[in-house]
């Protein structure tokens, strides 16, 4: 999972981008980048959060009036610099390319690359397959008059090639700014726009957020098998590319996505409180009656506040995060994840000594955060601890990219519920029900392999063996 941006616009477009990928932080913290053009392409790119890899110098040097960004977080090739996107290529055209997601067939695509294309990839990084397929389909083209349907031709060839999840924004140098995704639509990205005194900005981003704080407009999301071309002239065309049914990824709702987005026209704070309304049924029905319902900061506080609602119980805010820790879910080892769950949270004791208290995450995938949270809220005096998930059980490693790709880790695929409790310490655990999941999406498809081991895009045996044998090389 990561964030990605891109902007063209009258006037320079780095600002912009900046504020945009601080805003899309919270999808990716292992690396960042940018590329503008003007004339060249104008490249940093480096390790670490926004704020480390871009200083002044940096952002005087990205020149341009258009230009993609990316915040990273590692599913797909190792962390290290080379794989950091914007990737570039310098044929038929200056492109310059970033994505957000996980390419399923990698192999294969890099053997059709090398016998049909007579290239290779430099990099771990599965952008390269995109990039240099949409490359070289369009080379294929006539390079002194290339046209918008050409452009949409090698995409749908590249979308018909790449299996996988990927949203996708390209410079395209002299020519404009192109997005598109993947057939299923599985990854967010949306477009925006903003009118000034110079003419009119237009905007893509994986999260309608990115918009608010540029202050954009946020005109829709693109939708599975998209296809969008903003030219040198600031016109906007779109077609549909090659589209299978859509499957939108619901951990976008559950988890990844800020509060305050909007995807598929769905408010994501308003999706938690429902999610939270259904919990406080099932607890009902299970004959508990907490004191109080807390939440773990932050993207639980939602669904706290629903179950709260609905229950007619108080809710406090009885754990503290120290925000200057990253998130524990995406620490690429273990034992870094469970060092930063022993320094990030904080119990409130006043708020839950002596009392029953129900505590909302929005998901539990290994366990290690939930049982930690169990034993400090009973440090603090509670008598009683109901772990309540907003989602469902995690049973299957994801292949879209998030990381949950290795079977062993994810505590629901090797536990049933009476383990997971007894090792989590709690005195009750209440899942979301996977029916009651499907029943808040029955309009708008979704990806819920995760929950239910359906892939969107087909038998995902060989893929996740190949993956769980990437991380576990990785991690030795």
């Amino acid at each position: 999972m990561c964030g990605i941006l891109g902007f063209t616009g009258p006037r320079k477009i780095v600002y912009d981008m900046m504020i945009g990928m601080t805003a899309l932080q919270h999808r990716g913290q292992d690396a960042a980048g940018v590329i503008t053009f003007k004339k060249q392409f104008h490249i940093k790119k480096g390790l670490g959060l926004v704020n480390k890899v871009f200083k002044q110098k940096h952002v005087d040097h990205l020149k341009g009036r258009i230009g993609v960004g990316h915040v990273r977080y590692t599913t797909q090739g190792s962390n290290e610099s080379v794989n950091v996107q914007p990737i570039a290529a310098n044929y038929p055209f200056g492109i310059a390319m970033v994505h957000n997601g996980n390419v399923t067939n990698f192999e294969e695509m890099r053997k059709v690359l090398y016998k049909e294309y007579h290239t290779l990839p430099a990099t771990s990084n599965d952008l390269e397959l995109i990039l240099y397929t949409f490359a070289s389909e369009l080379s294929k083209k006539d390079l002194g008059d290339i046209q918008v349907a050409d452009i949409f031709d090698a995409v749908k060839i590249t979308q018909q090639k790449v299996v996988g999840s990927y949203s996708v924004i390209a410079v395209i140098a002299n020519y404009g700014l192109l997005a598109f995704c993947d057939p299923n639509g599985i990854r967010p990205l949306c477009l925006g726009k903003r009118e000034s005194p110079k003419g009119t900005f237009y905007g893509f981003a994986s999260e309608t957020t990115c918009f608010d704080h540029i202050g954009y407009e946020s005109i829709r999301q693109l939708e599975a098998g998209e296809m969008v071309f903003i030219d040198k002239s600031f016109n906007v065309h779109t077609q549909t590319g090659h589209r299978k049914e859509q499957h939108f990824c619901v951990f976008e709702y559950i988890y990844f996505s800020r509060d305050d987005s909007v995807l598929h026209n769905r408010l994501v704070a308003n999706e938690r409180v429902k999610m939270g309304r259904q919990l406080g049924h099932k607890i009902r029905r299970a004959g508990l009656q907490p004191d109080v319902v807390i939440d773990v900061p932050s993207s639980g506080y939602f669904a706290a506040s629903g179950l709260a609602e609905e229950l007619g119980v108080p809710y406090r805010r009885g754990l503290v995060k120290n925000n200057h820790i990253g998130r524990s879910f995406i620490s690429p080892t273990q034992s870094e994840r469970e060092n930063i769950v022993k320094r990030k949270l904080n119990p409130i004791r006043q708020v839950v000594n002596g009392k029953k208290v129900a505590v909302v995450d929005d998901s539990i995938v290994r366990g290690t955060t939930s049982k930690r949270i169990v034993q400090i809220l009973k440090e603090a005096g509670a008598t009683e601890v109901y772990f309540v998930s907003a989602s469902p059980p995690v049973k299957s490693p994801c292949i879209y990219g998030i990381d949950m790709s290795i079977s062993t880790e994810l505590i629901a695929a090797n536990k049933n519920l009476d383990e997971i409790r007894e090792y989590m310490g709690a005195d009750a655990l209440i899942y979301q029900s996977l029916d009651d999941l499907k029943m808040l999406y029955h309009n708008l498809p979704t990806c819920m392999a995760c929950l239910d081991g359906q892939y969107p895009t087909g038998d995902a045996k060989e893929v996740l063996e190949t993956i769980e044998k990437e991380r576990l090389a990785s991690k030795d």
